[in-house]
């Protein structure tokens, strides 16, 4: 993976292990030379996991609407900006830019964005790992729902392997880079071919 992008909050949380992550996160992407594709905002752990990984000489490109400009302060030390007309756009492009995805704890912007590319993954439209970092468990209710989904007959058994989860950096990396569906195609695993 050359690129991953990190959806995140651009709110810190209230305990400091979530901006400690994103922190490391953004290092290890530095030392690993992975790209950052982010959200674009200065605050936050968006802010934390981009500056920790400029301050490590790593590349990160920003995406974030214009109506986001001054709400979510655009971070212009970045060393690719795009802005662009809504928020649409900015998933669009992020996607584009990335060869996986990360969702760190965050809001409903993060949780939406995590569902938007397993939902493409589904579908089959990208063929990218997407990870899940379950920071101190906070996932954990969101992944027994996965489970119960698939119980209840919404989400087959295939799907729930389509991201991988860890609750550290490292881990979670790793995950990734060695993600595979069993020796399967996205279009074999999905029933698609």
């Amino acid at each position: 993976m050359n690129s991953i992008c990190v959806y995140c909050g651009s709110s810190s949380g209230n305990e400091d292990v979530y901006k400690e992550t994103a922190l490391a996160l953004g290092q290890t992407l530095a030392a690993r030379k992975i790209r950052l594709v982010y959200g674009g905002a200065q605050i936050g752990t968006m802010g934390a996991v981009a500056s920790a990984c400029l301050e490590n000489g790593g590349e990160v490109t920003g995406v974030i609407p214009d109506f986001l400009d001054k709400r979510e302060i655009t971070n212009y030390e970045v060393t690719e900006l795009i802005q662009t007309k809504n928020m649409h756009e900015r998933k669009t492009i992020m996607v584009e830019k990335a060869d996986g995805f990360i969702a760190l704890p965050g809001g409903f912007g993060t949780l939406e964005e995590l569902a938007e590319v397993m939902t493409w993954a589904q579908l089959g439209l990208i063929k990218k790992p997407i990870g899940i970092l379950n920071v101190n468990g906070f996932y954990n209710k969101l992944l027994d729902l996965f489970q119960d989904m698939h119980r209840h007959g919404f989400v087959k058994a295939s799907n729930l392997e389509l991201f991988v989860t860890d609750d550290t950096v490292l881990g979670l990396l790793n995950k990734m880079s060695n993600f595979k569906l069993d020796g399967a195609s996205f279009e074999q695993k999905l029933g698609l071919t």
